[in-house]
């Protein structure tokens, strides 16, 4: 999970009153769905077996209940965290808001938990879904991380880690040589990536059990990392001049050592965080990369380049299926949602045509988005606005 450069948006807008205002409110609101249906419809191609994506609710951060597009949305536990402009919560199943907040400082938000704070704070709450105060931390001195349901306290200087418990005391901190550019948590492990180009890993009483310099770069940084949910693998990006993408896999159980069993470069490469995930189950890695995104497979043991125009904006991190969603930013205001459909594990070319992969391109306007999935349901957004899909076939 890439955590990038440990720093968040601050509020700077708030609530607009009054009928008229809710009027123009809802107008929009059925302008904004009318003219992403449009888009979302006529630009999407049939794919094989008859998988279609079907549209269940729409929701306005501002405007209060969902609108059903689709029969009668099903209540399923589980709620999916949301950033989307100035707004930020938990959005369930049927479009309805357990939380719904007005950013007023800095937060991070987890699928359990999530925690609202000052630039410098002095005290910081932990808080749960339901909005109830789990864990109080006193004089942190550092700033709040809460991966794999713990929560960590990075240092101030970001060159120092403590997780802390219920009781908000610390359980243990390991401090660093050199600050950290990327942070990920699974399976009781803590992965770390460092501006020096060191890769470290924690087990669950803060010890370290692996310590990697990637090197053969000019400039040796680690710009992205993940870790398997089993904590069987990981993934890295590392190094400006060249760029590479490392996957390392365990050997010999528990007290086994971390070994590279492949590598790619990656052209120009990028000087700033960059995305990197384990999805479908762990079945694959993928990873941003210049011009497009790299997969690779961890059963065929191949990785495939997928060309894509713009900038990745937003990235759903399941990837169920064989299917994946991410948005793709041209401009400040122009937006793409895109839908891959990976191939099949055998004789895959290196580079997979655009037309053989990409069977949804909806373009939409917004200044900022939001995408998540769990399962088969996947969550879109723009501006003020949250619009829920079915994975289906038919």
């Amino acid at each position: 999970m890439l955590f990038e450069n440990f720093s968040f948006c601050k509020s700077i807008t708030a609530l607009i009153g009054g009928s008229v205002a809710q009027d123009k409110k809802r107008a929009r609101f059925v302008v904004v769905f009318v003219l992403f249906a449009v888009y979302f419809f006529g630009a999407a191609r049939p794919i094989p077996l008859e998988t279609v994506l079907s549209p269940r609710w729409i929701s306005s951060l501002e405007a209060g209940d969902p609108v059903i597009i689709d029969g009668i949305a099903q209540q399923l536990p589980g709620v999916l965290p949301f950033t989307l402009g100035n707004h930020f919560g938990y959005v369930d199943s049927a479009g309805y808001f357990p939380i719904n907040k007005i950013k007023t400082g800095n937060i991070y938000l987890s699928e359990k938990q999530w925690v609202e704070y000052d630039a410098e704070p002095s005290k910081i709450d932990i808080m749960n879904v339901d909005g109830e105060t789990t864990a109080s931390i006193d004089d942190p001195r550092g700033y709040p991380v809460l991966l794999d349901n713990r929560v960590f306290i990075l240092g101030s200087e970001q060159n120092s880690l403590s997780e802390i418990d219920k009781n908000g005391n610390a359980l243990w901190t390991y401090d660093f040589s050199a600050p950290l550019t990327c942070i990920d948590a699974a399976a009781g492990l803590v992965l770390t990536g460092s501006i020096d180009g060191v890769v470290e890993i924690l087990d669950l009483n803060g010890r370290r059990i692996f310590f990697f310099e990637p090197g053969g770069s000019r400039f040796s940084v680690i710009l992205g990392c993940a870790l398997s949910s089993n904590g069987l693998r990981l993934g890295i990006i590392c190094g400006i001049e060249d760029q590479r993408f490392l996957l390392l896999e365990r050997y010999g159980g528990a007290s086994g050592e971390y070994k590279v069993i492949y590598h790619e470069f990656l052209d120009t490469g990028f000087r700033r965080p960059v995305h990197i995930e384990f999805i479908d189950q762990d079945r694959r890695v993928i990873f941003e990369r210049p011009l497009g995104i790299g997969c690779y497979n961890i059963k065929s043991r191949r990785g495939i380049r997928i060309p894509l125009n713009g900038t990745i904006a937003a990235i759903e991190n399941s990837g169920d299926q064989g299917f994946l969603f991410l948005i793709c930013s041209d401009s400040v205001q122009q937006k793409k949602l895109i839908g891959i459909k990976f191939p099949q594990d055998r004789w895959l070319p290196l580079t997979v045509s655009m037309r053989d992969m990409i069977f949804l391109e909806a373009a939409f306007k917004s200044d900022n988005v939001y995408l998540n999935r769990t399962g088969n349901s996947i969550v879109a957004g723009g501006g003020a606005t949250l619009i829920s899909f079915d994975l289906e076939k038919k």
